[in-house]
């Protein structure tokens, strides 16, 4: 399964965009971590079916409603394995 490692800019702090993201992820199946960065990005890190993970992005380009997404920055990685999706915080 494809793992992809993704940095979502915007204003994507304080509108829900982990909480949003962590539920789309598990409803599309996806295990793996969202965070904030200091420098007021998201940073995701998904492993999933290919279709899956495509959603996923296409999701993050727009984000939960109040969100304004500048860009994603999609990198592909080798396979990692992940028991759930969560929010990592720190």
């Amino acid at each position: 399964m494809p793992t992809v490692h993704l940095v979502i800019k915007g204003k994507v702090q304080g509108v829900f965009f982990r909480a949003t993201a962590k539920d789309v992820a598990q409803a599309l199946d996806l295990k793996g971590w969202v965070k904030n960065t200091p420098e007021g990005d998201v940073e995701v890190l998904a492993t999933g079916d290919e279709d899956a993970i495509r959603q996923f992005i296409e999701w993050s380009k727009r984000g939960p409603d109040k969100a304004v997404v500048s860009s994603v920055a999609v990198t592909s990685l080798n396979e990692k394995s992940f028991d759930d999706f969560r929010i990592v915080r720190g």
